[in-house]
Formats: C-alpha cells, sequence, structure tokens
C-alpha cells in the first residue's frame, strides 16, 4: 500500500479546508427534525379538530337531553292543562291535573340552571311564577272542593279564568324554550359545517405548504448535487461551499463529496504522474529507436569508408554515401514528426472547402491504392459547409489517415472517405478501411507517441499524434473504432465555425 501520510498531496488543500469548516460549523438542522416537525403539525391540527369535534358532539349531546326534558316539562304541562278542561266539563281528573302540574314542577326546579341558560333568568322566573300560580289555582280549586260541591262551585267561574291564562302562558314559555334550544342546535349545525369546510381548507393549504416546503428542502439540494457531479465530470474539482445557514444530511453529503474530490485530485495527480513517465519512458525509447537505427547503419557505412576507402570504386562509394544521405534523411524526418508534435505556435485559420481537402488528398495517395489494389470511394455531400482551419494541416491530417488505410490493406481492399453533417456544430468524417484491424487491448495507445502496429521500418509511430495535436488544435476531436478482421474506421470531427 502506498503511503501518502508525508506528501504535499495528502494533506487536503486550503481551499478544501476552508469548505469543509464552512460546512460543519453551521447550527445544526437535519431534514429527520424537520420532516418529524412538519408530521407533528400535521398531528397537532388533526388533534385540533378531533377536539372540536369531540366538543361539539358533547354540545349537541346536551341539546339533546336538554330537548327532551324541556319536551317532557311541556307535556306534563299539556297533560295537565287537558285533565283540568276534563274537571270543568265532566268534574274529573282534578287530582290528575295536580299530579301532572306537580311532576312538571319537579322536571323545573332540577333542570332549573340549563333552563336558565336557555331561556334566561328573567323569563324563567316568570315561567316559575306562572307554574306557582297555575298551582296554586288548582290547590284552592281541590280545597274548596273538599269543603263541599257548593263552596267549589262559588270558585270555579274565577279559577277557571285564572287557570287557563296561566296555562296557556305556560304552555307558550315552555314551547318557547323548546323552539330556542331547536334553534340553537341549528345554529350550532350551521356552524359546525362551516368550521368542518374551513378546517379542511386550511388542512389542505397547509399540508400543500408542508408538502412544498418539504420538496424544497429535499428537491432543491438534489438539483444542486446534480449539478455538482456534470461540474466535476466536466473537471471541475472545486469544493462545495454551504447554500444554507444551518447543517443537515445534505451538508455531510457535500462534506463527503468535498473528500471524494480531494481524492480525486491526488489520484489523477498521481495517474496523470505515471502517466507521465510512462510516455516519457515510450517517447525516449522511440526516440532511441528511432534516431539509433540510422545512425548505426550511418557509423557502419562510415566506418567501411573510412577502413577500405582506396578498395572501393567510385560507383561504390556513391552508393555507400547514397546509403548515409538516406539514414540522415530518416533521422531528420524524425526530428522533423518530433518537432510538429511538440510545435504549440498558432496556426493561420482560412475559408475552407472540406470537400476540396479530401478530393486533393485523394489524388495524393490515388497511386499509391492502385499499386496496392485498394479501391477508394469517398462520399462528401456537395452541400458540406465551409470551415475556418488550416488547409495544409488538414490535409496532413487526412494524407496520414489515408496511407495508413492502404498500409493496413497489404492484400488490397476498399478505402471509403464519407463527410456528413454531425450535428449542428460538427462535420463529420469517417475514414474506414477493410483491414487487418486493431486489436481492443491496443486501441487507447494507437494515439501515443511512437505506438505502432507496423513492421519496424515501416512508421514511426508519430504520424497519428501529429493529426491527432492538429485535430485538438481546430478544437475538434479524432476517434478510432476497429474489430479484428473487418477493419478499422477513425473519426474525425471538426467544428463548423472555428474562431480565428
Amino acid at each position: 500500500m502506498t503511503d501518502t501520510s508525508n506528501g504535499p498531496e495528502a494533506q487536503p488543500t486550503a481551499e478544501q479546508a476552508d469548505a469543509q469548516r464552512a460546512l460543519s460549523e453551521r447550527p445544526g438542522f437535519s431534514i429527520r427534525i424537520r420532516i418529524a416537525l412538519a408530521f407533528l403539525i400535521c398531528f397537532l391540527l388533526m388533534c385540533g379538530v378531533a377536539l372540536a369535534g369531540v366538543l361539539f358532539i358533547s354540545s349537541m349531546r346536551e341539546s339533546q337531553q336538554f330537548l327532551e326534558r324541556a319536551g317532557n316539562f311541556a307535556f306534563e304541562i299539556q297533560n295537565a292543562r287537558r285533565y283540568e278542561k276534563n274537571f270543568f266539563l265532566y268534574g274529573t281528573n282534578l287530582v290528575d291535573a295536580l299530579n301532572q302540574v306537580h311532576t312538571a314542577e319537579r322536571y323545573l326546579n332540577r333542570y332549573a340552571a340549563e333552563m336558565q341558560r336557555v331561556v334566561g333568568k328573567k323569563h324563567f322566573r316568570s315561567m316559575k311564577e306562572d307554574l306557582d300560580r297555575y298551582i296554586g289555582a288548582l290547590s284552592r280549586l281541590r280545597a274548596a272542593l273538599g269543603r263541599g260541591k257548593t263552596a267549589a262551585q262559588a270558585l270555579e267561574g274565577d279559577i277557571e279564568g285564572e287557570l287557563r291564562r296561566y296555562g296557556s302562558e305556560l304552555l307558550a314559555e315552555a314551547q318557547e324554550m323548546v323552539d330556542q334550544e331547536r334553534l340553537s342546535i341549528h345554529a350550532k349545525m350551521h356552524t359546525a359545517t362551516l368550521v368542518a369546510v374551513v378546517a379542511l381548507v386550511a388542512m389542505l393549504a397547509i399540508m400543500l405548504y408542508i408538502a412544498g416546503f418539504l420538496t424544497q428542502q429535499i428537491v432543491r439540494p438534489l438539483g444542486r448535487f446534480m449539478r455538482y457531479t456534470e461540474r466535476i465530470a466536466s473537471g471541475d474539482y472545486s469544493p462545495i461551499y454551504p447554500r444554507r445557514k444551518y447543517r443537515d444530511e445534505f451538508s455531510n453529503l457535500a462534506m463527503a463529496f468535498n473528500h471524494m474530490l480531494e481524492e480525486l485530485k491526488r489520484n489523477q495527480e498521481q495517474l496523470l504522474q505515471s502517466r507521465k513517465m510512462a510516455a516519457i519512458g515510450t517517447l525516449t525509447s522511440g526516440i532511441a529507436h528511432e534516431l539509433n537505427n540510422p545512425l548505426n547503419n550511418i557509423g557502419l557505412t562510415t566506418e567501411a569508408l573510412i577502413e577500405s576507402f582506396e578498395d572501393y570504386s567510385d560507383e561504390e562509394k556513391l552508393k555507400m554515401l547514397n546509403q548515409v544521405y538516406t539514414q540522415v534523411e530518416r533521422a531528420s524526418g524524425t526530428v522533423r514528426n518530433l518537432l510538429d508534435f511538440t510545435r504549440e505556435e498558432r496556426m493561420p485559420l482560412t475559408d475552407v472547402s472540406l470537400r476540396e481537402v479530401l478530393f486533393s488528398t485523394a489524388q495524393l495517395v490515388q497511386n499509391e491504392a492502385t499499386l496496392g489494389s485498394v479501391e477508394l470511394e469517398i462520399d462528401v455531400a456537395e452541400s458540406l459547409p465551409r470551415l475556418r482551419a488550416n488547409p495544409r494541416n488538414l490535409q496532413q491530417v487526412f494524407l496520414n489517415l489515408f496511407l495508413n488505410a492502404i498500409q493496413a490493406m497489404p492484400g488490397g481492399g476498399t478505402l471509403r472517405v464519407t463527410a456528413t453533417e454531425d450535428d449542428e456544430r460538427f462535420v463529420r468524417v469517417d475514414v474506414s478501411d477493410t483491414g487487418k484491424g486493431i486489436a481492443a487491448e491496443d486501441l487507447d495507445k494507437v494515439f501515443d507517441p511512437f505506438f505502432t502496429t507496423k513492421e519496424v521500418g515501416q512508421g514511426t509511430g508519430l504520424g497519428l499524434t501529429v493529426s491527432y495535436g492538429i485535430i485538438e488544435k481546430h478544437r475538434g476531436r479524432i476517434t478510432v473504432t476497429s474489430e479484428v478482421g473487418k477493419g478499422t474506421t477513425f473519426s474525425v470531427f471538426l467544428p463548423r465555425q472555428q474562431p480565428s
């Protein structure tokens, strides 16, 4: 296991430390607590509605009981009146009348507080006085009847009027008490209906608010973290800073993201360093190989000339010097490719017809294609948009691709070139061959310097590397797909409008 505790990259940067400190030092208010509070509020509201319902039912039960008692009181008065009338018509039921009215009196005394609440103290006092007078009149009539029929007949006229007056008033007051309670019940039911509707609307509004609030508390941070992941995917590893005044689960997630970003940056630096070392190793071995062979040939030929200069004929000397010249040119070509690969100078851009560049490049390789029994097919639309590019460098790219394709088909085949509008931003050129293809494990290396699948002496391994750099300078990209035994396709994407 690699120890990175002492290396500078293992320690968080100042920016990273500031972000982590800002995230961790805020007061905590977790989403779990917010959800619990929201449901507690809803529970309390429902408890309030339930309590109001219980109170309403209790009030309705009391009103119903009072209505029954008031009805019983009125019923006893009505019976007393009926017996009273029977007495004056038939001379009977006076005792029954007294019994009924005393029962009504007991009702009045037992439920005095409730009746006062409904009809008021003044009305209740008047009703009680009328009841007392009614009872008094019946009692006097009964006492007179006990003294004899003649005495009773002498009082009947006066007492009958009193009984009718007081009895009528009692019935009217009892009925009014019943009617008032019924009106009270109707008012309570109407109020309860309004309260229920208002409560439902209020509950709906509160639930919608709580749902929206919780959605904001969860969905909005999720949206931010989606943007963070897109930013990280694009290569921006800047740390995440707090967006709220309090700390919650998303703060912990942000801290985890920041730790992940720091690890990604550290691992990327390590990977980049290892790839740099691998690239340097490949570059060094490639340069050594590409320069060592011609230098060896030059050294051997020169040594032979020095040792046996007089023994060689002029024709042999000229041949050997030509070999030296060829090896010098080979080494110079390698140096030129290296310079093209590393040169950072700004390319002059002009208005270019990609169609013309492709056809002119195809003419350059036509003879080699014919000699290699390769059929060349070019399918480029005349309506292809013009580009801002460097025509010489583009031609170098496509010349490399065409020659590589031809060399990949030593037994002949088809080289197909197509150019289309890939989307509103890019024009796409596909260079396809029917050659032997590239192994899957080598696809990631085809653009590396000095990597080649050709035989020794047939290529430097810098052509695709230089082409890759040229396309990148044009703000485009180049990709490759291949299948062993079926062929290879290089796809070049060039922007439709290139800033000068």
